[in-house]
């Protein structure tokens, strides 16, 4: 989170070492202080972890002493408004130059991990388990899928560069959806392949051609159901698209495409693995935090 931090302060602060003018014309370099972390309402807090990373870098850039943070909470803990989080103490300058940045991460952290647990929730008992989605803010996805594992979420990919995602623009260039697996066995043999579906057939044409993972898109719950179990009666067979290979025990489903929380028990009595929301990233609202000076 090093260079998340970095870039952060670089914006608030200008080019390192950067300079707060209003705090460094009004508190004195000799001021110690202790303030407070404080939830402002009710959710789930994530991104506690960035605060002594925070507090470091803007002790290190003013040559002031690092502060100490006393935790109250963890991340992943559930919260309620007035809730003390963490004490911090040091330097008046370092709490108050680096108060801002140190909000705005754990904030935007804890709004993602609270809108996680409500989908985690809504699926407990049902046996599948949401998943996030690359569609993170820029520079901040490692935080934001942390944040969706600290929610009680799942993350999928990272990147780009760790699994194959086979989607219908990839079909459509190399010919084929066999076409498509095939070509990603052959250079990268040690990543998992994943393909979309939107029909019934093309999901069982996926798993003959060899995907492990199978991302059902927009299908309705009476097609998602049929879709399922389709596959799942081809798991273990004989892979017509693949001689002399077999349809993998256990491929994976993922329900992606609008889906909302009202239908999250209905989606996932379908029998899929996981239910793709890219809103726990894209569109969650931050928690709100503050950083509370406490009176000398």
């Amino acid at each position: 989170m090093s260079g998340v931090v970095r870039t952060a302060l670089d914006e608030d602060l200008g080019p390192e070492p950067g300079r707060d003018v209003t705090t460094q014309a009004t508190v004195d370099a000799a001021a110690r202080g202790t303030a407070d972390l404080v939830a402002r309402e009710e959710g789930v807090v994530a991104g506690l972890v960035v605060v002594p990373e925070v507090l470091a870098q803007v002790a290190r850039r003013f040559g002031l002493e690092e502060p100490t943070v006393t935790f109250v909470a963890r991340d992943g803990d559930p919260v309620t408004r007035g809730q003390v989080l963490a004490a911090v103490e040091g330097p008046t300058q370092a709490l108050l130059v680096a108060e801002r940045t140190l909000l705005n991460l754990a904030s935007r952290a804890s709004g993602v991990a609270t809108h996680t647990r409500r989908w985690a929730d809504a699926l407990e008992g049902t046996g599948a388990l949401v998943l996030d989605t690359r569609k993170t803010t820029p520079g901040l996805r490692a935080l934001e899928k942390y944040a969706v594992r600290a929610g009680g979420g799942t993350n999928k990919r990272m990147g780009l560069y760790d699994v194959a995602m086979v989607k219908d623009n990839h079909v459509v260039a190399a010919g084929s959806v066999a076409a498509a697996v095939a070509a990603v066995r052959e250079r990268f043999p040690d990543v998992a392949v994943q393909v979309e579906a939107d029909t019934t057939d093309q999901a069982v044409e996926a798993v003959d051609a060899g995907a492990d993972f199978l991302l059902l898109d927009n299908m309705p719950t009476p097609v998602l159901a049929a879709t399922v179990a389709a596959v799942r009666a081809r798991q273990g067979t004989a892979a017509s698209g693949v001689p002399g290979a077999t349809v993998p025990e256990h491929v994976e489903l993922e329900a992606t495409g609008n889906l909302t929380l009202d239908r999250a028990t209905e989606v996932a009595s379908t029998g899929v693995d996981y239910l793709s929301v890219g809103a726990l990233t894209h569109s969650s609202p931050i928690l709100d935090l503050a950083l509370d000076l406490r009176a000398s």
